[in-house]
């Protein structure tokens, strides 16, 4: 992966990591479904007036835009309200990795390096340390939906590989017209009117500031960036890259909300990161020298 790519990986994952704990802090005043809703709204308009559309079939902005917003972000905020910690939902979510990974090979004929499968061999024992060392308040729904958002991603990633799609940003704004309408009759059968009154009553800066990072940094930006990756690499090559999310997750949880790292989140932490070493090394075989006379 050239510099300039690897550099934009790394940021890419940082703002995603930050989004989970700031994504906490919005959930503080509006309900999960329509919080997602409004940042998809704000993601599509008034951009598709002056992005033009993508050169790509309409399924295919369709596909992504309702597996993108429905079948991840609104499940990742849920599961978030129901208790699950940011930092261990931006771990949960890196289960995507390991779906893309199996992606690649089912469809795209990728194959998988020894350190490929030694990264992921480590970022198990890694995220399953997480998971085991989190607070007890997390239910087992919330984990459930956030398992179901990681394979929704990587379904995401193989529509990006199969649309041959290049213009990325155009991409992500035309596919946010399609998840703000399920979300908003979802939120309506759920709860009713309620979550749009209190809409009005609970909007401080703090939820503002928390939905435009969404829109702006965690959609515009870094769907963008992860988008452009996945267009010039094999997703097995890009997927491991995500699991510096957790990272960043963690450190944003710890200085944003106070969040404490024992020793066994450490230790899993420092696995994760071992993951991502050892699955970009690339690994050959020794030729081997043949004498003269054999």
């Amino acid at each position: 992966m050239q510099k300039k790519h690897l550099a934009l990986a790394v940021l890419v994952t940082a703002v995603w990591g930050l989004n989970f704990p700031i994504t906490k802090l919005g959930l503080a005043g509006i309900d999960p479904l329509l919080l997602t809703a409004l940042r998809f709204t704000l993601a599509a308009l008034p951009w598709v007036f002056f992005v033009q559309r993508p050169a790509i079939a309409m399924k295919w902005l369709v596909a992504y835009g309702l597996i993108f917003g429905v079948a991840m972000w609104a499940l990742i905020n849920l599961g978030i309200e129901l208790g699950v910690p940011p930092g261990t939902a931006a771990l949960l979510i890196q289960f995507s990795a390991f779906f893309t990974l199996g992606w690649g090979v089912l469809l795209f004929r990728e194959r998988l390096s020894v350190g490929q499968i030694l990264g992921v061999g480590l970022a198990a024992v890694g995220l399953i340390g997480i998971i085991a060392s989190s607070p007890g308040e997390a239910t087992t729904l919330g984990y459930g939906l956030l398992l179901v958002s990681a394979f929704s991603w990587s379904v995401g990633n193989v529509i990006i590989k199969q649309s041959k799609v290049r213009e990325m940003f155009a991409f992500v704004v035309w596919a946010s017209l399609f998840p703000p309408l399920p979300l908003l009759l979802l939120t309506w059968l759920a709860h009713g009117s309620a979550p749009f009154a209190a809409l009005v009553t609970h909007m401080e800066w703090l939820t503002v500031f928390s939905l435009l990072f969404q829109v702006y940094a965690a959609t515009h930006f870094c769907y963008w960036g992860w988008n452009l990756l996945l267009r010039e690499y094999p997703v097995s090559k890009v997927a491991p890259l995500s699991l510096l999310i957790p990272v960043f997750g963690v450190t944003g949880s710890m200085l944003l909300l106070g969040h404490r790292v024992d020793i066994n989140e450490g230790i899993s932490i420092a696995l994760i990161l071992s993951a991502l070493a050892v699955g970009l090394v690339t690994w050959r075989r020794p030729k081997r020298v043949v004498s003269p006379g054999q």
